[in-house]
């Protein structure tokens, strides 16, 4: 028993010795701490708000406030979450501590880290005030690569105005627990830089800094208090990867993306709305990861081609939540990352409203009551509302308003369970001079219980997916040419114009044996290699304005897709092997693959494809063409997007299964009458018998041959048809005509005896040879000759074989489904031949 207890002992310091050294656990990717003095007991005690990244399935904050504490949980379904380098999320809380705060902090039974902050009350000598700790915004992971040195620059904030410095953290002076500092990461202290040098092995990293802020000073003093006036902690990660394209292919920010930063200023329950915009050449963007405040609203990722793009909105709460409120954003691709950037939102603080102000709510409209005494120096004539269309009437002693819920200007908001309608009263001066003169901003706001409101605490008004596109599916098939359930446009099909007209024709020109995307196409024979295909991406979005976008689309030879070719990029077919078909369907598009250009050399081939359904919100217009116009970014300003679908499929590129066979049978002749005609002739001879011509018609495909003995009557009926011949003879009996019709398959003969209506051609061949005799033998001989009106032969028709194992499957996109891709044989048309043979009566004597 004890040497079981001691291996594992030493199995669980083994186990914590791999984690590595870390100064607040492996399984941290950062933690930022936000400090705000509380007046009430001179600043010795602060309020700590804590954010952490820490590693998915997001752990409980059960644990972290006990009994009796001022603490709070910021509980959401909804947290900020990622997937690089690996799946994360965020957890944010905040607690009453000493400004001198040292301890380690568990999150669930996985996550543990370490704090130390040194925030000791600093009454400021040119404001008499608390000194207020610097704020450090906290970004996402970061990532780089084996031999790419890049730089992270710290977004930091002080609201007294200090300058603000970053140092690493000191083991020795109890701020960070065994954390050695990394030869390959440098720090700009004054400029809060990190540099990586590039020379590092695959792996992941931890840093530990402290942000400090210093009393300014200029240049040229010297300052002899050499101490900063307070100490905040900051960790991050850095992950390295492995180098697998250019060091300087990350995507870029573009557009209206906010600067690098950046300040906005945000009044009580004012919706601010925010665009995220990167553009990536070399690889698609999967993800805009985000870290910000609780009750940040997001929307889902927008990826098409190159350009990817997410919203983000903010109503300022009434809450304990810090002033300065930092979102930091990164871009992520599959091996790539863009420059970490981060805003600041600046709430303004909620004043107490003028003396004697009075706010009356009621169902459909707030009204406003404002004594004049109490606007000091600011002349009412200036004052308007959200609209200014919407009348302001005041007199020499007060100031009204009425304020309509659906007009004015009158914005609308969920909190929690209740209704906010926001409108502002404020200052405008309209002139072209800048003055001094005071302003007012007044913000109002009437809530109205609503219990029935659901979803994010603030509904901000961004349509969603299902609300602008409703429920559909996408999926991909492929198919052989002509076959699908757009075969009524590939089997004659027309293509873009964006391909060169002169090439279309030529290749329209060439045979069927040739590998080409035209029209053309034919089966080969069964263990032959399939020559083309068509690879159709469909929805069933209902929607007349909803187009299929597709992005990008590459085959591999094996199921991981660790080798690609690429087939569509960017919009744009790569090549002239690919060509789009044109079709009808706005949410459909098809494409003509040449798989004896493509470098395939096995026997299967997998396809993956990205692609979005768009909606114009301009009336008349179309969503752009992503080809040719995929760098722009006013692409996504103006239209809206679904999310991106990866939509994967894999063929057979033997042929393997022939079609199955089809059997089709030839038209029938109506008769000109019924009744059945019978001849007898009986003649006394003592000759051999008569010989009559024996004729053999051949028939050739598609010909139609009629053959007609020689008779002395015609016969106005059809078969059924007797002739008996009777001989009598001492020899030997009489010989009947023999007639053979002899015809090719596929054919379908039909032997007629004496119609009408059949062109005669006489071939009269009679040979006599008499020789007396005494003895006359009378035998009778009974031909008969049967033929249907019509004899139908059922042939198999060549047709084509099929491919086997079109099969195809979902990858990405919850409410993506697949569908088999199907083929059907060509009928082949069978030539029809009828012969038409007219029996002669033969007469022997």
């Amino acid at each position: 028993m004890l040497n079981r207890f001691k291996a594992h002992f030493l199995l669980q310091a083994l186990s914590l010795l791999a984690l590595g050294p870390t100064c607040g656990g492996a399984s941290s990717y950062g933690l930022t701490v936000h400090v705000v003095p509380l007046n009430s007991d001179g600043g010795k005690m602060v309020r700590a708000h804590f954010t952490a990244i820490v590693s998915s399935p997001c752990p409980p904050l059960s644990g972290l406030c006990a009994a009796g504490e001022d603490c709070f949980l910021h509980t959401t379904s909804l947290p900020f979450v990622g997937s690089k380098p690996s799946d994360w999320c965020v957890r944010q809380w905040q607690k009453t501590v000493p400004s001198d705060y040292k301890a380690t902090i568990n999150l669930g039974s996985d996550t543990e880290f370490y704090v130390s902050m040194n925030a000791g009350p600093k009454i400021r000598a040119n404001s008499g005030r608390l000194n207020q700790p610097v704020y450090v915004a906290l970004p996402p992971p970061l990532r780089a690569r084996v031999n790419c040195p890049r730089s992270f620059y710290l977004a930091v904030k002080d609201l007294d105005g200090d300058r603000v410095q970053c140092r690493f953290a000191r083991p020795e002076d109890g701020e960070c627990l065994d954390c050695p500092r990394h030869s390959f990461i440098e720090l700009d202290e004054l400029k809060c830089k990190l540099t990586f040098t590039g020379k590092a092995p695959a792996g992941q990293y931890f840093i530990y800094l402290m942000a400090e802020d210093w009393i300014p000073a200029p240049r040229m003093k010297l300052v002899m208090d050499s101490s900063p006036l307070s100490s905040v902690p900051v960790h991050l990660s850095l992950t390295v990867e492995e180098s697998t394209s250019s060091c300087i292919a990350e995507p870029v920010a573009t557009g209206t993306t906010p600067n690098h930063a950046g300040a906005l200023h945000v009044l009580p329950y004012q919706e601010e709305r925010i665009s995220v915009n990167y553009l990536s050449e070399v690889e698609s963007v999967s993800e805009i990861a985000v870290v910000g405040p609780p009750q940040l609203y997001r929307t889902g990722l927008t990826s098409v081609g190159p350009l990817a793009a997410r919203s983000l909105a903010w109503v300022q709460p009434e809450s304990t939540l810090t002033r300065l409120l930092p979102i930091c954003f990164v871009a992520n691709t599959k091996s790539l990352q863009s420059e970490p950037q981060c805003m600041w939102l600046y709430q303004r603080e909620l004043k107490t409203r003028p003396a004697g102000t009075e706010l009356k709510c009621d169902e459909t409209e707030m009204t406003l009551t404002l004594p004049l005494a109490s606007l000091t120096d600011i002349d009412p004539a200036d004052l308007q509302l959200n609209s200014p269309t919407c009348p302001i009437v005041y007199n020499s002693t007060h100031l009204t308003a009425r304020i309509s819920f659906t007009g004015c200007g009158t914005k609308i908001v969920h909190s929690g369970s209740e209704l906010v309608y926001t409108n502002t009263l404020k200052s405008v001066y309209h002139y072209t001079v800048v003055i001094r003169k005071p302003s007012l901003i007044l913000p109002l706001a009437c809530r109205i219980p609503a219990a029935q409101v659901g979803g994010p605490h603030y509904n901000i008004g961004i349509p969603t997916e299902s609300e602008a596109f409703g429920n559909f599916t996408v999926w991909m098939e492929i198919h052989i040419p002509g076959e699908g359930p757009l075969a009524q446009y590939t089997r004659n099909p027309r293509f873009r114009t964006n391909v060169v007209e002169g090439r279309v024709r030529r290749e329209t020109e060439v045979g069927p044996e040739s590998c080409s995307t035209n029209g053309t196409f034919s089966h080969g024979a069964v263990g032959s290699r399939i020559r083309q295909l068509d690879l159709v991406l469909l929805s069933n979005n209902s929607v007349d304005q909803a187009e299929m976008v597709v992005s990008n689309c590459f085959e591999s030879e094996t199921e991981d897709f660790a080798e690609t070719n690429p087939i569509v990029d960017n919009g744009c077919a790569v090549s002239s092997n690919t060509l789009e078909i044109i079709t009808s369907l706005n949410n459909s598009r098809v494409y003509r693959l040449d798989l004896c250009a493509m470098p395939t050399s096995g026997t299967k081939i997998y396809i993956q494809c990205t692609v979005n359904l768009c909606i114009s919100t301009r009336p008349s217009t179309k969503c752009p063409e992503l080809c040719g116009h995929s760098r722009s970014s006013s692409i996504l300003v103006g239209n809206l997007f679904s999310r991106s679908f990866t939509l994967t499929s894999k063929a057979s590129l033997i042929v393997t299964t022939p079609a199955p066979a089809t059997t089709t049978t030839a038209p029938t002749t109506t008769p000109t009458t019924t009744t059945p005609t019978t001849t007898t002739t009986t003649t006394a001879t003592t000759t051999s018998p008569t010989t009559t011509t024996t004729t053999t018609p051949t028939t050739t495909t598609p010909t139609t041959t009629t053959i007609t003995t020689a008779t002395t009557t015609t016969a106005t009926t059809t078969t059924p048809t007797t002739t008996t011949i009777t001989t009598a003879t001492t020899t030997s009996p009489t010989t009947t005509t023999t007639t053979t019709p002899t015809t090719t398959t596929p054919t379908t003969t039909t032997i007629t005896t004496a119609t009408t209506t059949t062109a005669t051609t006489t071939t009269a061949t009679t040979t006599t040879i008499t020789t007396a005799t005494t003895t006359t033998i009378t035998t009778p001989t009974t031909t008969t000759i049967t033929t249907p009106t019509t004899t139908t032969a059922t042939t198999t028709a060549a047709s084509e074989p099929t491919s086997a194992d079109m099969t195809s499957t979902t990858v990405a996109g919850s409410t993506t489904t697949m569908h088999a891709a199907k083929q059907s044989p060509f009928m082949a048309g069978v030539a029809l031949t009828s012969v038409t043979i007219l029996l002669q009566k033969i007469i022997l004597s």
